[in-house]
C-alpha cells in the first residue's frame, strides 16, 4: 500500500499553498460574486482565526457550524483548523430535535450559525447543551457577527502545532443505532483524501465545480485538493442543473459531479464555450454511464468512499473498457480492501461479502460511542457495512447495503431514526421505514404505518403524520410515501421483515400516498 507525503496539518499546507500559489485563484464563490487567491484566503482565514480566539474559542474545543454554502465556510474551518479547534459541521436543514441531539452528543462549547436559523437553536433548552460561544453569519442582530468581528482582525495568526492525528472534524452521520454518530476525522484524514484525490490527476490548470453543501465531506476535501495541486473551486449555492450548466459557461470548469438528472440537460455546444472533461460519478446506473459520456462528451469515472473512510476505489481515467461495468475501480494509494463472509472469513473473487478497508487517515472512531467504535473494525479494518464483490482484475462492485440506511441525495437516513419519531405519536401503533428507489434522487423514505387501537387512516390522516415529523426531524427525513398497515411480515422473533415488505409490490410508490403529488 503506497503511502502519501502530507504537511504537518490542515494550517501548515494552507501557509505552503499561500507561498507557492500566490495571487492565483484559489476558490470562488458563484451566488456571492466573490473570488480569493491563494494569499487572500490565507489571509482571511487568520482575521477569522483571530476573531475566533477573541471571542473564546480555544484549542480543543467543538464548534459547532451551521451554515449555508458561504464565503464564511471554508474560511471559518481553516480557521479552526489553523487554532487547533475542531469543527462539528451542522445540516441546515436540522430542526431542534436534529440539532439539540448533535450539540449534546458533540459537546460543542461554540457554535457559530446563520442568523436565518437562529430562531430553530432558539427553541432548544439551555440546559441541554454546553455552547458558550454563539456567533452568528448574515443578517445584524443581537448576536455578535463573526464577519465584522473578523474585518477589524490582523490578517496573520500564529497558528497550534497540530499533528496528523489531531482531531479536526466530529462529522455526523446516520447509521444502524437509530440516531446519528460522530465521526472523528483528523488532519490526515482531510489531507489523505486531497493529496489522493489530487493523485487522480488533478493539476494547477484543473478547476472544479462544488455542488454540495460546505457540511458535508465532499467540498472540504475538494478544498484541501486545491490548496494542495494549485488548483481552484468553485463553490455553488445548491445542487441543481441549473447551477450545474451555469458555473460551467461562467467558469472554466474541468471537473465536476454529476449524477443521472443532469441527463435531462441539452448536450453541450461550440457556443456555451465549455471546458468541463472529466465527471465523477457515484452510485450512477452503469446502463446510462456510456450515453452520459457521449451526451456530455466528457470522460466520467465511478468513484467510491464514505465519511468514516474518505477516499476509496476509483476508476482509472484509462481505463474505457469499464464504462458500464458497475465497477467503482480499484481502490486509491493508501486503501487496502479485504471482502469477509458473515463469519469473518476472505471470500474469493467473484463472492458477495462485506468490504472492509483500512489506510492511515481513516476514522479514529465514533465520538462517545467505545461499543459502536469497537463494532465498526474488525482485525484493524473499518467495517463498512457494504455488499462488494471483487473480479479476478482486482476491480470492485458494490451490491447493496447491509445497514438499514436509505441514501437520499448525498444524505444517509437512518430508517430507525424515523421509526423513532413515527411511534412516538400518540396515534401510531407500530411503523416501518424503507428506502425506495428514485431517479433523481437515489431514493425516497417510505412510511408503513399501523394505526394504534382505536384509530384508523382516518383518523391520522397522511397529513398529520406528515405535520408530525416535519416538528421534529430535518425535512429530507420526512417520509414522501405513507402506506397504511394492519399487520406485518414477522419473523420467528417476531421482527419486521422488511424485504417482504419490498417484495409485495413492484412498484413501491403506487396506491399509497406522495405528499409531493399532494401539494
Amino acid at each position: 500500500m503506497q503511502q502519501l507525503r502530507l504537511e504537518r496539518n490542515i494550517g501548515t499546507l494552507l501557509e505552503s499553498a499561500a507561498k507557492k500559489f500566490g495571487d492565483k485563484t484559489v476558490l470562488i464563490v458563484d451566488h456571492q460574486n466573490i473570488s480569493l487567491s491563494f494569499l487572500e484566503l490565507n489571509a482571511r482565514v487568520n482575521q477569522f482565526a483571530n476573531a475566533l480566539s477573541d471571542s473564546g474559542i480555544e484549542a480543543g474545543d467543538h464548534v459547532g457550524v451551521m451554515l449555508p454554502n458561504c464565503v464564511e465556510f471554508p474560511c471559518i474551518w481553516l480557521a479552526l483548523a489553523r487554532m487547533g479547534a475542531v469543527m462539528v459541521p451542522l445540516n441546515v436543514r436540522y430542526q431542534a430535535f436534529d440539532l439539540e441531539y448533535v450539540l449534546r452528543d458533540s459537546d460543542a462549547v461554540g457554535l457559530i450559525i446563520h442568523s436565518a436559523l437562529l430562531p430553530i437553536y432558539r427553541k432548544i433548552p439551555t440546559d441541554s447543551h454546553k455552547i458558550k460561544h454563539l456567533l452568528q453569519i448574515g443578517e445584524e442582530g443581537d448576536t455578535p457577527s463573526l464577519k465584522q468581528l473578523a474585518d477589524n482582525k490582523p490578517d496573520t495568526f500564529q497558528p497550534a502545532e497540530s499533528t496528523l492525528d489531531d482531531l479536526m472534524n466530529i462529522q455526523y452521520t446516520s447509521g444502524t443505532t437509530g440516531f446519528a454518530k460522530g465521526v472523528m476525522t483528523t488532519h490526515e484524514y482531510w489531507l489523505s483524501c486531497g493529496a489522493t484525490a489530487a493523485s487522480f490527476g488533478f493539476t494547477g490548470e484543473d478547476m472544479l465545480l462544488a455542488m454540495s453543501p460546505f457540511y458535508y465531506m465532499d467540498p472540504q476535501w475538494e478544498l484541501i485538493m486545491a490548496l494542495t495541486s494549485g488548483g481552484a473551486m468553485v463553490m455553488a449555492e445548491k445542487i441543481s442543473a441549473e447551477n450545474f450548466l451555469g458555473c460551467l459557461k461562467k467558469y472554466p470548469v474541468t471537473i465536476s459531479w454529476g449524477s443521472e438528472s443532469l441527463l435531462y440537460l441539452p448536450p453541450f455546444t461550440e457556443e456555451d464555450n465549455i471546458s468541463l472533461k472529466r465527471i465523477l460519478l457515484s452510485a450512477f446506473p452503469k446502463d446510462l454511464h456510456q450515453q452520459f459520456e457521449e451526451h456530455f462528451n466528457v470522460i466520467a469515472r465511478e468513484v467510491y468512499g464514505m465519511t468514516e473512510i474518505g477516499a476509496g476505489s476509483a476508476v482509472a481515467v484509462e481505463d474505457t473498457h469499464m464504462v458500464g461495468s458497475g465497477s467503482v475501480g480499484k481502490p486509491v494509494v493508501n486503501r487496502e480492501f479485504r471482502i469477509i463472509d458473515e463469519a469473518g472469513n476472505d471470500l474469493p473473487c467473484g463472492e458477495v461479502g462485506e468490504l472492509l478497508v483500512r489506510g492511515p487517515g481513516i476514522l479514529k472512531g465514533y465520538y462517545n460511542k467505545p461499543e459502536a467504535t469497537k463494532k465498526a473494525f474488525f482485525e484493524g479494518y473499518f467495517r463498512t457495512g457494504d455488499l462488494f464483490r471483487c473480479d479476478e482484475n482486482g476491480d470492485y462492485y458494490f451490491v447493496g447495503r447491509i445497514k438499514d440506511m436509505i441514501r437520499r441525495m448525498g444524505d444517509n437516513i437512518s430508517a430507525e431514526e424515523v421509526e423513532k419519531v413515527l411511534k412516538s405519536h400518540p396515534k401510531v401503533l407500530e411503523a416501518a421505514v424503507i428506502g425506495v428507489p428514485d431517479a433523481k434522487r437515489d431514493e425516497e423514505v417510505k412510511a408503513y404505518i399501523i394505526p394504534a387501537p382505536g384509530e384508523s387512516p382516518e383518523s391520522i390522516p397522511p397529513g398529520e403524520i406528515v405535520e408530525y415529523c416535519l416538528e421534529r426531524i430535518a425535512k429530507f427525513k420526512v417520509p414522501r410515501y405513507i402506506d397504511y398497515r394492519t399487520d406485518f411480515p414477522r419473523s420467528t422473533s417476531d421482527k419486521i421483515q422488511k424485504h417482504k415488505l419490498i417484495e409485495e409490490q413492484e412498484d413501491l410508490t403506487r396506491d399509497c400516498f406522495d405528499r409531493f403529488a399532494a401539494r
